[in-house]
């Protein structure tokens, strides 16, 4: 088992990663009845797309011998209706440095291939900009 989630009521939720002990909470957004006093469950979708490619591309950095430490990423999420879901996630992810092409190139296509891009439903639109300093 990966993790645990318990509803404490009030359209909260914690979950807790049983091998480490670490916990999340989630809120219901305003425009969902909710108190909007953390991460909603869709907020975590679009942040962990997010996550997954620093994650991924931090692999292959490694590989590469490059330092991506405070390589940092901004995360937009558009929520539609009937039925609710997450329409757009548009994320921009800013590198502390500029890379030779080529690196770039691999940085770039590893984090469009990550596993939580993989698994993310087709319809939904992806919007992923690239930015070196």
């Amino acid at each position: 088992m990966t993790s645990k989630v318990i509803y404490t009521g009030s359209l909260r939720t914690e979950a807790m990663h049983l091998k480490s002990g670490s916990t999340i909470i989630t809120d219901a957004p305003i425009d969902n009845h909710g108190k909007g006093e953390a991460f909603s469950p869709t907020d975590t979708v679009a942040t962990a797309l997010a996550s997954c490619m620093l994650t991924v591309m931090g692999i292959k950095a490694k590989d590469l011998q490059l330092n991506l430490k405070g390589t940092s990423a901004e995360v937009t999420k558009t929520m539609a209706a009937n039925p609710r879901r997450i329409s757009r996630v548009e994320i921009t992810i800013t590198f502390p440095e500029a890379y030779s092409g080529k690196s770039q190139k691999i940085l770039e296509h590893t984090a469009r291939t990550c596993p939580v891009l993989e698994s993310l439903h087709p319809e939904m639109e992806k919007v992923i900009h690239f930015k070196y300093l």
